[in-house]
């Protein structure tokens, strides 16, 4: 791989200059913003790259979805799977810099979706262009789906892998994206939790009204509160009858790989500056929470007057804004009717209740011959024993790759702990980024002579 690197490390500040381009693409998701024209812009890339390429609708309300294929000298075919939307850049009042206009900045690259995940797509093309550009050819067939919704919650993705699953076809799948720990150790991450997204709302009156008339008019406020407060204790316990119900038990080498770990927690709390971490866990309890555990969280409130000054009203309407992470073997629809069910119980059937994403969680096991390739390869790149995750914290639409394809996937990438993905200021270090290429076509060529 001496002659891949040299190319990587001689055309670096073209592979920079590449990613700025795409950064500077608002493709916000939530808002179908510039999504057509960064699908083109990826295809365009990969078609220089020999890649056959096309721009392929979702069912429904779905975002297209950027299809590309390309021969290679091995008969196997890899999957890669990437994501060309990026969340919204708001609160902008809390960027340093522009969201869309990408800076550098004490060795990092600030941008919106610079980690996630546009750094990941243009690491993975740059170290196919090295690969090219030294030998001649691609190392197998390469198939790359490139999403276009999935910061929104992937919907139709489901419906899209199996509408295509002979397109799709694959020996093994590289993932969206990872990165390395804080002590510059690399991560392989191996499957994803699932999700339920939805909007609580209860409507008492007509329209807001004078704050004298509290003690007779019913709050919606007060009601959405005593609703919210019936689902978790204060133990973290999720109180929804039959929540854990279908929790798989970990295995015995996902419970290893996460005693394995290294501790993260002191850097986290570091980075978030907070002081104690919740039912004050640390060490191997926080890995085992942080991974393995379902979760119940409230994303937003909202109810009456929130400007400056006061405003004496009880509001008329009061809403909250929920997310439920979930783990093997966990349902999200199944969740959300024991959620109605809860609500119904609890004497809060006035409560409505609207989804707006559904994911499964999904996980690749340990023992795949794929999950050591990546491993092995990654460790001999960064020259540090590769972390294996058992499960990222987070969600995203591995389900159908796993369960519907059947195909093992393991997640690389160019982030860091401070990356701040989602939030104002997202960032990745340059020195990441292109290990992150070196990394990427180092897989790229085990795969190739993966005999298997």
């Amino acid at each position: 791989m001496n002659d891949v690197c040299r190319y990587i490390d001689d055309h670096g500040k073209e592979s920079v200059e590449e990613l700025f381009d795409l950064v500077r693409m608002p493709s916000v998701s939530a808002r179908r913003q510039a999504i057509q024209e960064t699908a083109e812009h990826l295809a365009e890339k990969l078609q220089d790259l020999g890649f056959e390429t096309r721009i392929m609708p979702k069912r429904g309300t779905g975002q297209p979805v950027l299809y590309a294929e390309a021969p290679g000298d091995s008969e196997r075919t890899i999957l890669v799977y990437n994501h060309y939307d990026v969340q919204p850049d708001e609160p902008l009042d809390e960027w340093e810099t522009e969201p869309f206009e990408p800076t550098r900045r004490d060795g990092r690259i600030y941008g919106r979706g610079i980690c996630d995940d546009k750094g990941n797509v243009m690491a993975r093309i740059a170290a196919l262009r090295a690969i090219k550009e030294t030998r001649g050819s691609l190392p197998s067939r390469i198939k790359f789906l490139i999403e276009g919704d999935e910061e929104i919650g992937s919907p139709f993705f489901e419906e899209f892998v199996d509408d295509n699953r002979d397109l799709l076809k694959a020996d093994a799948c590289l993932w969206e994206g990872s990165g390395v720990d804080p002590e510059g150790r690399p991560l392989l991450p191996l499957g994803v939790k699932g999700l339920l997204y939805v909007e609580l709302s209860c409507r008492t009156v007509a329209r807001d009204v004078h704050s004298s008339y509290a003690t007779v008019v019913p709050n919606p406020a007060w009601r959405l509160t005593w609703a919210l407060s019936t689902m978790k204790d204060e133990d973290e316990n999720i109180l929804i009858d039959g929540f854990y119900d279908d929790v798989r038990d970990t295995t015995d080498a996902e419970a290893d790989a996460i005693d394995r770990m290294p501790a993260e927690e002191e850097a986290f709390a570091k980075s978030l500056e907070l002081e104690r971490f919740v039912l004050g866990v640390k060490g191997k309890d926080f890995r085992k929470r942080l991974y393995l555990a379902p979760s119940c969280n409230i994303d937003g409130l909202t109810a009456g007057y929130q400007g400056p000054g006061s405003k004496t009203i009880s509001p008329g309407r009061a809403s909250a804004k929920l997310d439920f992470r979930l783990v093997p073997d966990q349902d999200p629809h199944d969740i959300e009717r024991k959620l109605r069910r809860h609500l119904e119980k609890h004497g809060f059937e006035d409560i409505q209740v609207e989804t707006f994403g559904a994911e499964h969680p999904a996980r690749t096991s340990l023992d795949k011959e794929w999950v050591a390739i990546v491993r092995d390869t990654l460790s001999s790149v960064y020259g540090k024993e590769t972390v294996v995750v058992p499960t990222m914290a987070g969600t995203g639409p591995m389900y159908p790759v796993v369960k519907m394809l059947g195909v093992p996937t393991a997640d690389t990438g160019v982030g860091y702990i401070d990356s701040r993905i989602h939030a104002p200021n997202e960032n990745i270090r340059e020195e990441d980024f292109m290990m992150g290429i070196k990394a990427a076509a180092a897989v790229f060529d085990a795969f190739g002579r993966w005999k298997g």
